[in-house]
């Protein structure tokens, strides 16, 4: 992983979650734990070994599904195509305590589900918005709201270290599995807190590693793009968030995505100016 720069690894999780969305989008499986890696689509393996291009697993080694779709109940609209598609590792709106007028933003927000859902609970007076990196997943994400009829949620193209947004513009900043694919965490997080107005919260779900993951994972870029391999630590997220300027820190473990690391709900809020 030394060699690789926070570009390189922007632009290998940019081409596989493109080809996540072109396979959704086109009917075919999104998913496969057990495919092997395509040996073109994202160019030469890794220094690992592996392709950063092997479909976006749901699976842990003991064929468990840990992320997904799966892990959303019917309140939030299970059965809905956009939560069909999700590839999260939770269900960040359960624990956002949205309500009507909010602003909602979603960064890295995929096929759209989280933010159809925020947009429902904040209307009718509020908006849900959308940020993504990737062409392919915005049109999906797009098409996705327009089909179940939702005015109130827009996508925007971005980056996570870079948010298109004034400071202090959204009430609310959540977000699914993504922040831990970012090749600089902090900076997020302190994007995330600028853009929150005072007393604004953060919840998300992400990946948290274990203090004691091995090397080989954190150098294997397949386990990277597949939400593992980039995450903090409980204390680096905590320090991160600290960092950023955000206050009353929680992080509850929910599930275990992988030998090393978990699934957790993460939340906390920007003090009122």
């Amino acid at each position: 992983m030394a060699e690789l720069t926070d570009t390189d690894i922007r632009e290998l999780v940019r081409e596989r979650y493109a080809a996540a969305a072109t396979a959704i989008a086109g009917g075919a499986a999104a998913v496969d734990p057990m495919a092997e890696p395509a040996s073109s689509c994202c160019g030469p393996a890794t220094a690992a070994g592996s392709s950063c291009c092997a479909p976006v697993g749901l699976e842990d080694a003991a064929g468990n599904e840990v992320f997904g779709g799966s892990l959303y109940d019917s309140e939030d609209g299970a059965d809905d195509a956009p939560v069909q598609a999700s590839l999260g590792c939770g269900v960040p709106t359960a624990v956002a305590d949205l309500h009507d007028g909010d602003v909602v933003l979603d960064l890295g927000s995929g096929a759209g589900a989280d933010v159809l859902i925020s947009a429902r609970r904040v209307a009718p007076s509020g908006r849900a918005i959308g940020l993504d990196m990737t062409d392919e997943m915005l049109e999906l994400a797009r098409a996705n709201a327009a089909a179940a009829g939702i005015d109130n949620a827009q996508f925007v193209k971005g980056y996570l270290e870079q948010l298109p947004l004034p400071d202090s513009s959204v009430d609310v900043v959540i977000s699914n599995c993504v922040i831990n694919l970012s090749g600089d965490k902090p900076q997020v997080l302190r994007e995330a807190a600028r853009v929150l107005r005072p007393g604004g919260r953060f919840a998300i779900s992400d990946v948290v590693a274990d203090p004691d993951m091995d090397e080989a994972t954190r150098a294997d870029m397949a386990q990277w793009t597949g939400c593992v391999a980039g995450a903090l630590t409980r204390l680096q997220f905590e320090r991160s968030l600290a960092d950023a300027g955000l206050v009353d820190v929680e992080i509850r473990e929910t599930h275990r995505v992988h030998k090393h690391a978990a699934a957790a709900i993460v939340r906390a809020r920007k003090p009122q100016a």
